[in-house]
């Protein structure tokens, strides 16, 4: 029991319970708050109708980087009109596809519906969006699980390529049936989003970073608050144990839910780093692939979720833009120092940095030299043929 000890100590209680009874209930932490739009935007998925107008017309003028870009991609394999869709029951993913019983054909197949998808809308010349759909049918109708180590990851993968394409060709194309439609978003919900909803604590971060895309793409198809806001919040906790600022204290922070918190613990999960700077990674010193493909993903979920009508870039600018910037750097051949992963850093960061740029330095108006740099000697910027195709098509110098 606590005693009062004065008359001045009651009152003090009384005003503090009365404030506490007429104050407003405030809002929920960020990380759990509801987010999800009232009306979803369709297309809505990385890229929205305003971005695929800008590019038909730049394409069709044919001005730079744009045209180049779609001849690439009219070019590639997974444009091929000729293509014959691989579907399986189980897709059975070991640790770097092995074994690999059709992991490669459901990423390569996504990736083509999406490929056929956006070849349609700058092109409109109906046989793709006809490929693209013949490709969703096929899998859609066949498709039950995915097993072995990696499936959570294979699962990220293909379920980040199936709702840009679906999204494109549903509300932009008449000749999707509705059962082929409803086939489709049954597999998504009951296939696909089970094995990312939950995320992934323990694992590096591309994993769980490459699911919320996946997840966030697909609560967009069905248009599942829910699923939406779980997506989102768990990008919110994860992005600042992926990505490294100084303002986060002396080491960086751990996943949310790890159990990962000490320095020992940290510096073990960061690959033996133990000097932390403004945009290391926690892969930087695995390699610079594995890295971009958490860049990447990291940017897709903000893009898909601007065009919903929620902007996370300003809460990441400052970890993407200080990230891209430094792998950018070394990824154009600056001296690696000796603090850094010993020296000695595996290079090939991918085709991964037009959407953050485009956000970060065209919309945003933040200067990124090296960022800019490297995109610019990169393009047109093909596809990684696991989630990430034809970024400088879709996102070059796009305002929308």
């Amino acid at each position: 029991m606590v005693r009062l000890r004065s008359r001045g100590n009651l009152l003090s209680l009384a005003l503090a319970l009365v404030v506490a009874l007429i104050a407003p209930v405030s809002s929920p932490p960020a990380a759990t708050a509801r987010t999800a739009p009232a009306a979803f935007t369709h297309p809505g998925v990385l890229v929205s109708r305003a971005q695929l107008d800008f590019v038909r017309a730049k394409v069709n003028a044919g001005a730079q980087p744009w045209k180049g870009a779609y001849d690439q991609m009219i070019a590639s394999p997974l444009a091929s009109l000729s293509r014959t869709p691989k579907p399986r029951a189980v897709v059975e993913c070991g640790s770097y596809s092995n074994p690999n019983y059709g992991c490669t054909d459901e990423r390569q197949d996504a990736l083509a519906a999406y490929t056929a998808a956006l070849a349609w809308y700058i092109s409109r010349d109906s046989r793709y969006a006809e490929k693209a759909i013949q490709i969703m049918d096929a899998w859609s109708a066949v498709i039950t699980d995915h097993t072995n180590s990696n499936a959570p990851l294979q699962t990220g993968w293909a379920g980040s390529s199936w709702p840009r394409a679906a999204e494109i060709i549903r509300y932009t194309y008449t000749g999707w049936s509705a059962t082929g439609v409803n086939r489709f978003a049954t597999m998504l919900r009951n296939v696909y989003l089970p094995e990312i909803i939950n995320g992934s604590t323990r694992t590096n971060g591309n994993w769980e970073l490459s699911m919320m895309d996946a997840a966030i793409g697909i609560a967009v198809f069905l248009e599942d608050r829910a699923a939406y806001d779980k997506a989102v919040s768990t990008f919110r906790a994860r992005v600042p144990a992926y990505i490294y600022l100084t303002g986060d204290g002396a080491f960086p922070k751990g996943p949310a839910g790890s159990g990962i918190d000490t320095r020992a613990e940290v510096v073990d999960y960061w690959q033996g780093q133990d000097t932390f700077v403004d945009g290391l990674s926690q892969e930087t010193c695995r390699d610079f692939t594995h890295t971009g493909y958490g860049l990447a993903a990291t940017a897709h979920i903000a893009e898909t979720a601007r065009i919903q009508g929620q902007d996370l870039y300003p809460e990441i600018a400052d970890r993407l833009r200080h990230a891209l910037g430094l792998h950018a750097k070394y990824q154009l051949g600056a001296a690696v120092p000796s603090w850094l992963c010993g020296g000695s850093l595996a290079l090939g960061l991918g085709p991964v940095t037009e959407v953050g740029f485009n956000a970060l330095h065209n919309r945003m108006g933040i200067a990124m030299t090296n960022t800019q740099a490297l995109t610019e000697r990169q393009r047109p910027a093909g596809s990684n043929n696991l989630f990430v195709a034809w970024e400088t098509l879709t996102h070059a110098g796009n305002p929308n």
